[in-house]
């Protein structure tokens, strides 16, 4: 029987509105065949574990006790924008083992045994296996959104972590980072909240039916004014998610660790801070060397207020 660990891995963007009405048809069947290519990457590599890098958006972590980073034990969806709403298959015992061996690398993680998760980690799932339950999975949540952030470099240290305690497994991993790219949707911060959801991102307070229906219905609004020229919300920034992928493409990803929170979100806008999920997604590739990717799809696309990129990857033999 082969023991030995292989890692393969598949980043994309995520975005609410793929599950809305509002983008062009002509928008979904481009993004819909990059994924496409994606579900065969995987269905080949046929993982037996997935590990996957994602945010969250005031559904799971909030204000009153915000982490840089947690894994999850355990993990249920929350069921926002159509997603799966209820368990994921999170092998406990393979999920504090990743957490202690992150600690033993001296990076600081929280460990959650009962995480929310929402879109960000559901989206890629349903989208690579169509059920969330389909394969094992272990959560690693990097907070994205609710500033102040931790450094970037810290999003790097965390996924060699977990690349170093992936090799131990002798198991088909598939590393997942799910966010960016360039993008500045609006998205509420402690400093940036109205008094109505002020309640909800720093104490959690549960939204109502209506409350959710309404948010669903901004975003469709934000997305169709932005994709018409008629919104403040910071543009797209193509150069600069071009410049990111190229960096990943070829092995260069210790590079962001110059980066400055302030310059990312003055280039690619407040929610850009995702790309951490990419960074630790394959960082976690490069703790096992050399990588190569494969599928390069890249769009701006301002009716997903989204730089939105796909890429697969494996390692050089």
């Amino acid at each position: 029987m082969n023991t030995e660990t292989s890692l393969a891995l598949c980043c994309m963007s995520h975005s609410p509105l793929l599950n809305l009405p509002g983008p062009s048809p002509e928008l979904l069947d481009d993004v819909e065949a990059a994924l496409t290519t994606a579900r065969e990457f995987v269905r080949a590599f046929d993982p037996e574990l997935v590990v996957i890098f994602s945010p969250d958006h005031y559904n799971g972590f909030f204000y009153r006790l915000m982490p840089s980073f947690c894994i999850g034990t355990a993990a249920t969806g929350v069921g926002d924008y159509g997603t799966h709403a209820g368990p994921l298959d999170v092998p406990t015992d393979v999920a504090t083992a990743c957490a202690e061996a992150v600690w033993a690398a001296d990076v600081d993680v929280a460990l959650s045994s009962s995480m929310d998760v929402d879109h960000g980690t559901v989206q890629p799932l349903e989208t690579l296996f169509g059920a969330v339950d389909s394969v094992p999975v272990i959560p690693i949540f990097i907070n994205s959104v609710a500033t102040p952030l931790a450094p970037i470099r810290r999003a790097r240290a965390l996924g060699t972590a977990v690349g170093d305690f992936l090799a131990t497994l002798g198991k088909r991993v598939l590393i997942v980072g799910s966010g960016g790219l360039s993008h500045d949707p609006p998205v509420p911060t402690l400093a940036t909240a109205p008094p109505a959801a002020h309640g909800r991102i720093v104490h959690g307070e549960p939204m109502s039916a209506e409350q959710r229906a309404a948010r669903q219905s901004a975003v469709m609004a934000a997305a169709h004014d932005f994709a018409h020229g008629a919104s403040a919300l910071r543009p797209l920034n193509p150069d600069w998610d071009d410049a990111l992928l190229e960096l990943l493409d070829t092995n260069r990803v210790a590079d962001v660790d110059g980066w400055t929170n302030a310059w990312i979100a003055a280039e690619a806008g407040n929610s850009a801070h995702e790309v951490r999920t990419w960074i630790a997604a394959f960082s976690a590739m490069a703790a096992r060397g050399r990588y190569e990717t494969g599928s390069r799809y890249y769009r701006a696309a301002p009716d997903l207020i989204a730089g939105f990129a796909v890429r697969t990857a494996v390692h050089v033999q």
